[in-house]
């Protein structure tokens, strides 16, 4: 008689294998802490789908797969990428119509839409704003880390701006209405994918793509995740309805949340903590807005608070940038206003930074009236110390300087640091004679000198002649595609400022081969392999961001999530300009495939555009 096996049965993926995907089920704190945040929505199944990219690494580090799961797209995997995000909300449309599901497409479970202000709305206090098309799906935590979980494109919430400005419900598809109809498209998941791992990479707050669901004609479900989905709209619009019990509410979800994550362990518990909570938000956006405004990054914030999360997480990829020059005129155009220019993103930040004061004052006393000049002025120079400490530190570290060596300069070289920065900036701002120009998506006026450059070559050639580089070498070096003859015309203006460029350069490079007993070759040497990594010739932009995406959505042959993956990682990485990171990897050019050196193609013909 043959033997049979005894085999045991087979266990689900949910029940086993992929059981922390259960824990995005709708269910988050922040339903209990602020019940008056958000919208509640059931939702349906939605087939059809196909599982186009999948982040293997995000999801190791958030524990819903195994540590050791291979980079692949198993069977099992794929139905429980399908069962937990491949849904649509039934919205007010569905009910007021009393649209009819069956008993199988109807899912457990109900998924906040959460209320913020938002400029595009008609009401300006943020009554009838917040997510248009995503709902939070959950928050996963391991070990000493948490991360909030929502999903873009599930259909059309009544928070939508075309809610209220046509002042009726959209079906969730509805092709009459563009963003209103509560879809997303995968272009934009994709340029949300490749430019927030780079930014990752390079030590930005940032939400990052954990999956993308493809549905044909452009259309898919993005589901995206971060530390703490918090945006400083989620605060103001109760502080502009002057609702006190609310605004508690989420103000004090956020300091708690902030405390459990590890991040605000000194935090005093009474009244206080919201004077701690304001110097946290001031500290954060100074620094942010510095730092964007350094690495070129175009951000579209502004008084509501919408288009960032309160820790400077980068949200919202579609109106962000990041420069190959410092393009400093262009504006987004957003159909019926110009956004802000990259110059005006810091005192935005600080209009961001009077709220938050005016909110804790309004926590601290319900009878609080607006900010006095003197508040204003108080909160600006607090601002604009910090803001330009960090522009400071941000223009040493360009240079090569270890952080030893900018804390030095920083203390004891304020006049050199400053004489510096005026003749870097004067080249850094330097506009084409061409002026205001059209663009795909705005307008800008191009900068003609790309100063990276001579950063990463300045220290070179010192190396290897000992002499300073003459005038026209100069220029050559900065010189952009943008620029035309007239606008590289050497006059004695140009000639004195390279001159003060150079002085104060290597004076600042001598004091500290001084303070720090290292010969100038040393330190030179030092600042050049430390240099080319921080300043390298091909840095991602958002033209070339758009570029890469189009090349993998329509590539010849069909790209599965695992590829793409390995794409993304790669990419990233290439993209690296840390030059601390222990972990980097040894991604070499020319290991890479030839899809990845078509991107680095287009990196670099793209290398100063917008």
């Amino acid at each position: 008689m043959a033997q049979t096996s005894k085999k045991k049965p087979h266990s689900k993926p949910s029940e086993k294998k992929y059981k922390n995907f259960l824990k995005l089920n709708g269910e988050h704190p922040l339903k209990d802490s602020c019940p008056d945040s958000y919208i509640l929505y059931k939702t349906r199944k939605r087939t059809g789908g196909e599982v186009k990219f999948f982040n293997f690494d995000l999801a190791k580090e958030m524990g819903l797969i195994d540590s050791n799961h291979p980079y692949e797209m198993s069977k099992s995997l794929e139905k429980i990428i399908h069962d937990t995000f491949s849904f649509l909300i039934i919205n007010e449309y569905d009910l007021e119509n009393d649209i009819k599901f069956s008993a199988k497409e109807l899912r457990e479970g109900e998924y906040m839409a959460t209320r913020y202000l938002q400029l595009q709305h008609p009401n300006k206090q943020g009554k009838t704003s917040g997510d248009g098309r995503s709902v939070w799906l959950g928050q996963i935590k391991k070990k000493s880390k948490t991360w909030d979980v929502s999903s873009a494109g599930v259909g059309a919430t009544s928070l939508s701006p075309a809610t209220h400005i046509y002042e009726k419900n959209f079906q969730s598809g509805d092709p009459s209405i563009s963003y209103g109809c509560g879809y997303a498209e995968i272009d934009e998941g994709f340029e949300t994918l490749f430019f927030s791992e780079v930014l990752k990479k390079n030590n930005y707050s940032t939400e990052q793509i954990l999956a993308i669901i493809d549905f044909g004609n452009g259309i898919s479900i993005n589901v995206r995740a971060h530390e703490n989905l918090i945006r400083p709209s989620h605060l103001f619009c109760w502080y502009k309805q002057r609702d006190h019990q609310a605004l508690k509410a989420i103000v004090d979800y956020y300091i708690d949340s902030q405390i459990s994550r590890g991040y605000w362990q000194d935090c005093p518990k009474n009244k206080k903590k919201y004077d701690y909570f304001l110097d946290r938000e001031l500290e954060v956006f100074a620094n942010l807005s510095a730092d964007f405004e350094d690495d070129y990054i175009f951000c579209w914030l502004d008084w509501d608070g919408d288009n960032i999360l309160m820790d400077g997480g980068i949200i919202d990829y579609g109106s962000i940038r990041q420069f190959g020059l410092f393009h400093h005129e262009y504006r987004f155009d957003d159909v019926d206003q110009y956004s802000t220019n990259i110059k005006e993103q810091k005192n935005k930040a600080k209009l961001i930074v009077n709220t938050f004061a005016g909110i804790r004052n309004f926590l601290k006393d319900e009878n609080s009236k607006d900010l006095t000049k003197k508040d204003k002025k108080e909160i600006s120079n607090k601002f604009d110390l910090l803001f330009n400490m960090r522009r400071q530190s941000n223009a040493l570290k360009r240079i090569g300087f270890k952080q030893t060596q900018i804390e030095f300069l920083l203390k004891h070289c304020q006049k050199d640091i400053t004489e510096y920065l005026k003749s870097f900036s004067y080249f850094e701002r330097a506009k084409s004679s061409v002026g205001l120009v059209q663009v795909s998506d705005g307008i800008t006026c191009d900068a003609i000198f790309c100063m990276r450059d001579i950063l990463r070559v300045l220290p070179q050639v010192s190396l290897h002649r000992g002499e300073a580089l003459k005038h026209a070498e100069f220029i050559e070096i900065i010189r952009s595609n943008y620029a035309s003859d007239e606008d590289v015309a050497l006059t004695p203006y140009k000639r004195k400022k390279i001159n003060h460029f150079l002085k104060y350069y290597f004076k600042l490079v001598e004091e500290v081969a001084k303070e720090f007993n290292l010969t100038k070759e040393n330190l030179l040497l030092e600042i050049t392999m430390r240099s080319s990594v921080i300043n390298r010739y091909d840095r991602v932009t958002g033209d070339s961001i758009t570029h890469i995406v189009q090349k993998v959505l329509h590539a010849d042959k069909k790209l599965s999530p695992e590829k793409i993956s390995t794409l993304v990682r790669q990419f990233s990485e290439s993209q690296n300009l840390s030059v601390d990171d222990k972990k980097k990897s040894s991604f070499r050019y020319h290991e890479s495939s030839k899809m990845m050196k078509s991107f680095l193609k287009i990196v670099r013909n793209h290398r100063d555009g917008i």
